[in-house]
């Protein structure tokens, strides 16, 4: 992990970093093990104490990537409500399945803050760490007895951001999510002290 740290804390761009990295690996590992893609274009990689699988394919890579960079950025400034991963029947284009999350925002330590002059969190990375790998592992299990996908879906990633912000040219208003006949679960949350995320899946039950 690359977040930035000061001595015994985790900074505001720390804390919107391991959000985004635990948005990259949650995201590769529902799109790995809902079947999207074939298994041989992902790679396994070691984080949180797991063997957690990534896209090789460089157009998911990049997709993820230009998102997720976007998204820290706002992330930073209180922008984002949260971000939406949606499985898509290509055929019909109707959604099956959304795994929202949703970030919530966090005031730190507020006595070492005013020492250091900047919002921080002195909250323990190791705990952090260990708090992600919980959710991880309840993704994992989640998924093992959502609906079987039986058909050739897709993926898009939906950013909730507020409309002031300074939106990539390329990227489009997306139409609100809805799914028919749908059942939710609540995932773990885990929290930096700084921003605290929780994630949902909202899937369509099969006839």
């Amino acid at each position: 992990m690359s977040q930035q740290q000061t001595k015994n804390s985790i900074t505001l761009k720390g804390s919107a970093q391991i959000i985004c990295e635990y948005l990259r690996f949650a995201i590769n590992s529902v799109l790995f093990q809902r079947g999207l893609y074939p298994p041989e274009s992902f790679k396994a990689e070691q984080e949180y104490g797991l063997t957690l699988l990534i896209s090789e394919d460089p157009l998911i890579k990049g997709f993820i990537s230009d998102i997720l960079r976007k998204s820290e950025e706002w992330i930073l400034k209180k922008e984002v409500k949260k971000l939406s991963l949606v499985i898509i029947n290509v055929s019909n284009k109707e959604v099956l399945e959304c795994w929202d999350f949703n970030v919530q925002y966090e005031e730190g330590d507020v006595v070492l803050s005013k020492e250091k002059n900047e919002k921080v969190s002195s909250k323990d990375l190791k705990k952090i760490q260990l708090e992600i790998r919980d959710v991880m592992l309840q993704v994992a299990a989640t998924i093992s007895y959502l609906p079987l996908l039986d058909c050739r879906c897709s993926f898009d990633i939906y950013v909730h951001a507020n409309p002031e912000c300074n939106i990539p040219e390329k990227w489009m208003e997306a139409a609100p999510i809805s799914i028919t006949n749908a059942q939710n679960v609540q995932l773990k949350s885990f929290s930096t002290n700084l921003h605290k995320m929780d994630t949902v899946v909202t899937y369509k039950l099969m006839d």
